[in-house]
C-alpha cells in the first residue's frame, strides 16, 4: 500500500509460501539442452522490477526461477532527519498531545524517533505516544512500535489504511486530533473523510519519495515494456506505479504502456492499494492473497506459464516463452530476432507467413529480406529441431503443425 504496502507486507525470501490464491541462446551442436527437470517455471521470462527498497531480493528470488530481471527503481525515499516539516510537527504533537496517532510504515516509524533523538527531543516523543491511542497499520510498524519501547493500541488484520479509516469513522472522530505518519505523498482520500468527520489531521512527514536519481534504467524498462520485451513488470508501492506512468507521460510513451499492460505484459502489484493507479487507467492487475514477496513470486510463477499455449508442431510439444521455447520440455533460449519470428509464426500455427510480413515482424531490420532468412537458421538452429518450421517455396515459411491436432493448414 503506498511504500507502506511495500514496507509492511513482504516476507522476508526465506519465508515464501505459495498464495492461496490469485486475481485474476546456445548453439544446440555445441552446448546439450537443458533436461526437461531443470526447467523453472520463470525460464525464459524477462520480468521488470521497480521497486526502490529490497529490490535486489526481489531481483534474486525471480532469478532462483530462471526470470532474467531487469532492474528499474521508479523512485527513490528521501529521509527527511533534518527536516524543518518533521521538527516543527514532532514539537508540535509533543507540546499538544493528539487523541490518536497512526503509524503507517516501520522504516517511517524508525526514522521518526531516530530523528526526534537528534534533536534531543526522544524521550519526550516516546511519552507522548506511549500516552495517546497508537494505531499501527501493519505487523512491521508493530515490531517498529515495540523495539521503541511502546506498545500499540490496536492494528487492522487487514494490514489495511482503510481497515484504520473504517474503526476511526466508525468510534466517531468530531473534535478528535488525529497525527498520521505520511506514506512520502499525500493521502487524501484518508485525510478528507478523517477531516470530513470533524477530526483535524497532522500529517507528519517523515520521507518523501522523489525520482530516482539515474533515469536511465527507469526508459530502457519503459522501451522494453512498449516494446513487448518484457513479459511481466512487479510493483510493490502506488508511488512507484505513478511514477512509471509520469515518466512514459513525459517521453509520450503513456499509451503505449498502458497498451502494453492491458495486452501483453502483465502487471503484477503486491496489493490493492499498489494497483490503484493502473486500475484507474483500465488496466486489470494480477496480486497474491497474502501481500508479500514470496507470494508475490509464486504468482508470477503460476500466471506466466498459465499464459503460454503449448502447440504439437511436427511431432514435438512446443511452448513459446518470453525469450526462449521450449521442446519437449527443454529449454531453448532463442536470440530476440528469432522470437519476433516465431511469434508471428505462432499467431497463425500451421499457416504459411510471408518473407515480407516477417520482415516486418523483426526488429531493425530495414528491407532486405535475406535478414529474414538469416533470422530463420539461427531460429532453426536455437531450436534444435529444424523440422518445426517448414519453407514454402516462394510463399515463406509456416510452423510445422501436427494435423492430428485439428489445427487448420493453409496458404492463404
Amino acid at each position: 500500500m503506498h511504500e507502506g504496502e511495500h514496507d509492511e507486507r513482504h516476507d522476508d525470501g526465506a519465508r515464501e509460501s505459495a498464495p492461496d490464491g490469485a486475481r485474476q541462446h546456445g548453439d544446440p551442436a555445441r552446448d546439450a539442452a537443458p533436461d526437461a527437470t531443470d526447467v523453472r517455471p520463470l525460464d525464459g521470462f524477462t520480468v521488470g522490477v521497480t521497486a526502490a527498497r529490497r529490490a535486489e531480493e526481489l531481483g534474486a528470488l525471480l532469478e532462483r526461477r530462471g526470470a532474467q530481471v531487469l532492474h528499474a527503481p521508479a523512485l527513490r525515499i528521501v529521509p527527511l532527519p533534518d527536516d524543518a516539516e518533521l521538527l516543527a510537527a514532532t514539537e508540535d504533537l509533543i507540546g499538544r498531545a493528539p487523541d490518536v496517532v497512526i503509524a503507517t510504515t516501520a522504516i517511517g516509524f524508525r526514522g521518526w524517533i531516530e530523528a526526534a533523538e537528534g534533536w534531543g527531543l526522544g524521550a519526550a516523543l516516546l511519552a507522548r505516544l506511549g500516552a495517546v491511542e497508537l494505531l499501527a497499520r501493519g505487523p512491521k510498524v508493530k515490531g517498529a512500535i515495540r523495539a521503541a519501547g511502546l506498545t500499540e493500541t490496536w492494528s487492522p488484520q487487514s494490514e489495511s489504511l482503510a481497515e484504520v479509516l473504517d474503526r476511526l469513522l466508525e468510534e466517531g472522530v468530531r473534535g478528535r486530533r488525529i497525527a498520521l505518519q505520511l506514506h512520502g505523498e499525500p493521502l487524501p482520500g484518508f485525510v478528507e473523510s478523517l477531516r470530513a468527520g470533524g477530526a483535524e489531521v497532522v500529517g507528519v512527514p517523515v520521507y518523501r519519495w522523489m525520482p530516482p536519481a539515474d533515469i536511465g534504467p527507469v526508459d530502457r524498462l519503459l522501451d522494453a515494456a512498449v516494446g513487448r520485451a518484457l513479459d511481466a513488470i512487479t510493483f510493490t508501492s502506488a508511488p512507484a506505479v505513478a511514477s512509471l506512468l509520469r515518466r512514459a507521460e513525459e517521453r509520450g510513451l503513456r499509451d503505449g504502456l498502458l497498451d502494453a499492460l492491458r495486452r501483453d505484459v502483465l502487471p503484477a502489484c503486491v496489493g490493492p492499494v499498489t494497483a490503484l493507479p493502473l486500475e484507474a487507467h483500465e488496466v486489470t492487475t494480477y496480486q497474491p492473497e497474502r501481500f508479500r514477496l514470496g507470494p508475490l513470486v509464486q504468482l508470477l510463477c503460476r500466471e506466466l506459464p498459465a499464459r503460454v499455449r503449448p502447440l504439437t508442431v511436427a511431432g514435438r510439444r512446443v511452448e513459446i516463452r518470453g525469450q526462449a521455447a521450449l521442446v519437449d520440455g527443454a529449454l531453448r533460449p532463442v536470440p530476440p530476432a528469432g522470437m519476433a519470428l516465431l511469434r508471428a509464426l505462432a499467431r497463425r500455427p500451421g499457416w504459411v507467413v510471408s518473407r515480407a510480413d516477417l520482415l516486418r515482424a523483426l526488429p531493425g531490420a530495414g528491407r532486405d529480406e535475406h535478414a529474414v532468412e538469416t533470422a530463420m537458421a539461427r531460429l532453426r538452429g536455437a531450436l534444435g529441431a529444424p523440422k518445426l518450421i517448414q519453407t514454402v517455396v516462394k510463399r515463406g515459411y509456416r510452423l510445422a503443425l501436427d494435423p492430428q491436432v485439428g489445427a487448420k493448414y493453409g496458404d492463404e
